[in-house]
């Protein structure tokens, strides 16, 4: 592999990893941090928000689902049932 192709594969792993790793993010406009060390980088994820008449029933899939943004330094989980912003 040339020198040039290893260069620009390490380039694009590392803004990849970038791209895909913790980022800042703003809920409703407002910058998000962390309301435990106030650190403002996050992973993102998804939470179903279960209730038990439709877990009966076996209709879980039908439930609503939240965000969850967990704090890149101490692990604390921010939930937010309005969208979110990736702001980079």
């Amino acid at each position: 592999m040339s020198n040039g192709a290893k260069r620009f594969i390490k380039i694009f792993a590392k803004n990849y990893k970038q791209y895909k790793g913790p980022g800042s993010y703003s809920a409703n406009g407002v910058p998000v941090l962390c309301v435990h060390c106030h650190h403002d980088k996050f992973d993102l994820g998804h939470a179903q928000l279960n209730t038990a008449l439709f877990t009966f029933f076996n209709l879980d899939f039908a439930n609503r689902s939240a965000s969850t943004l967990t704090c890149g330094r101490c692990g604390f989980i921010h939930w937010f049932k309005k969208g979110i912003e990736r702001v980079y």
